[in-house]
């Protein structure tokens, strides 16, 4: 008998691993996966020569907790530690849905991805609505009158339009004056919304006052992350899918950020004599915090992403956080993302204040290529998200990717707002297809970029001219964008995208948008 066990139990652990496999079905855990993968690297089990593979099989894999990969799970060049799917995207590791909100003031039509103001065919639609006042003093927004039921809904929300970023500000107060109804709003985003100067929403613009639209907010916590890689090398995901997961800050704390979906968490303006030494004109002062990604990569190298499927994801996607080097995304998915779908390197978060000009920060994340993806539906959530975030990097390359339908800007790169020597250096974003992007914002690039960046280029792109956003309340939306400071690129042969991709022209040098550009860049167009 006891014979006849001891092969029952060895042709168990023989169907569970073959070399350097494990196989995980539906309803096991990857935790526990994870932990044999461990244990073979710790003991030197043969098994580990060439490399270990994980195989999820069909199925989906829920986690109440993020997959946390440690140091230890470390592979090597010669031996890494391979996690797959099995079939095309059909090993699914997810969380919950998303968060719904309900749009319910101004009303608009149940197929509408974004509030668009005319139908195709040319007759009105409603989606958002222009506010009458914003002050600062009395920390209010006036707006016309809603309907009664609105005025009675609980957990409403304040969506408002910013420019280039928005603000979610949880509704307090809504007093009522005739035609008129003044709305005041919960800490600590009403704090923030009306202490920092910039961006704030336009009263009289160059094409009239900012908009708003009232929603009502499914009010629970969900789970935001997946999975977190924190210092282990030598990995790759292959063929698996990230889906579902939920965004819970703006329940709890409101949402008002400086730029490209980052919150701040402390702000104001410099009231008595405003400019630093770095830079005299500077009024405002700005601490933020980073996105919550459903995959998180920091303190390692050579963590690989490869025809992986990000989908139904609420705020940002992949996020490569910080001390990152040799990374690489390659021919993966991103659909219906509500922030950015892929970001990389410091954004100078807390406590860090955001606008000093750092000289550290770009080593920290390096040669992290991002090619051949395919970003489509992102910042649907928190329009000012971009579809490719970059901040402080160096030796960066994101080269033939297809971005479409975005609210703001595509591919995005540098930070700082500073013409000072930062560390970005030799970054590359070439070869890709930019399309549909600036949908709801502007003071947008289909390509954006800040800061000096020597030995950088921007070539054989192809973009299409901005959307015709609704709402906005200027025309400042180009193909590129150079904003602040920008400098050190080379420019060349980059194309204006018509109706079809074989529709194209070189972008004109005065069809470039700057500000305050810097001497070194050069222009082949």
């Amino acid at each position: 008998m006891t014979r006849y066990l001891l092969t029952i139990f060895l042709l168990l652990i023989a169907s569970y691993t073959f070399g350097g496999d494990i196989v995980v079905h539906e309803g096991e855990s990857l935790h526990d996966a994870l932990r044999q993968a461990r244990e073979w690297r710790r003991t030197n089990d043969p098994r580990c020569k060439g490399g270990i593979t994980i195989t999820l099989q069909k199925g989906r894999y829920y986690m109440q907790e993020p997959l946390f990969l440690r140091p230890e799970d470390s592979g090597t060049k010669e031996s890494p530690l391979v996690i797959r799917g099995s079939g095309k995207h059909q090993s699914v590791i997810c969380g919950d849905p998303r968060q719904k909100h309900t749009q319910i003031w101004p009303l608009k039509e149940p197929s509408d991805s974004f509030p668009t103001k005319e139908h195709d065919d040319g007759l009105p639609k409603k989606g958002m609505e222009r506010m009458i006042d914003f002050n600062p003093a009395n920390r209010t927004i006036t707006i016309p009158t809603p309907p009664h039921n609105v005025l009675q809904t609980k957990n409403l929300e304040m969506v408002v339009h910013q420019r280039w970023a928005i603000a979610i500000l949880r509704v307090k107060e809504m007093k009522v004056e005739g035609d008129k109804t003044i709305v005041s709003f919960m800490e600590p985003e009403s704090r923030l919304e009306f202490e920092h100067p910039w961006p704030q929403p336009v009263i009289g613009g160059e094409k009239g006052n900012s908009s708003f639209l009232l929603r009502s907010t499914e009010q629970r916590d969900g789970i935001e992350q997946l999975m977190i890689v924190d210092g282990a090398n030598y990995v790759r995901f292959e063929g698996l899918s990230f889906n579902k997961t939920c965004w819970n800050r703006p329940l709890h704390k409101g949402h008002v950020t400086l730029q490209g979906g980052f919150p701040l968490v402390d702000a104001y303006k410099l009231k008595e004599n405003p400019g630093l030494p770095w830079d005299s004109g500077l009024e405002n002062q700005a601490w933020i915090e980073r996105p919550v990604s459903a995959v998180t990569v920091r303190n390692a190298h050579h963590v690989d992403f490869y025809s992986v499927l990000f989908e139904n994801l609420a705020a940002t996607a992949l996020d490569f956080v910080d001390n990152v080097s040799d990374c690489l995304v390659q021919k993966c998915t991103f659909g219906n993302i509500g922030g950015t779908a892929i970001m990389g390197g410091s954004f100078a978060e807390s406590p860090m204040e955001v606008h000093r000009p750092y000289q550290h920060l770009a080593e920290r994340c390096q040669q992290l290529t991002i090619k051949e993806n395919f970003v489509v539906d992102a910042a649907n959530e928190d329009w000012g998200a971009v579809g490719i975030a970059l901040g402080y990097v160096r030796h960066c390359t994101i080269s033939r990717n297809y971005v479409n339908f975005l609210s703001y800007s595509g591919i995005c790169i540098g930070w700082g707002w500073t013409p000072h020597n930062t560390g970005m250096e030799h970054n590359s974003i070439t070869g890709n297809s930019v399309k549909n992007y600036a949908r709801q914002l502007y003071d947008a690039g289909g390509i954006y970029t800040l800061s000096n960046q020597p030995g950088s280029v921007i070539s054989n792109n192809k973009i299409s001219a901005p959307y015709p956003a609704p709402y906005v309340t200027n025309d400042r939306g180009f193909c590129i964008y150079l904003d602040a400071c920008t400098d050190g690129f080379t420019i060349e042969n980059n194309r204006v995208v018509g109706g079809s991709d074989a529709d194209t022209r070189l972008i004109r040098r005065d069809e470039i948008g700057d500000n305050h550009p810097g001497p070194n860049l050069i222009f082949k167009q």
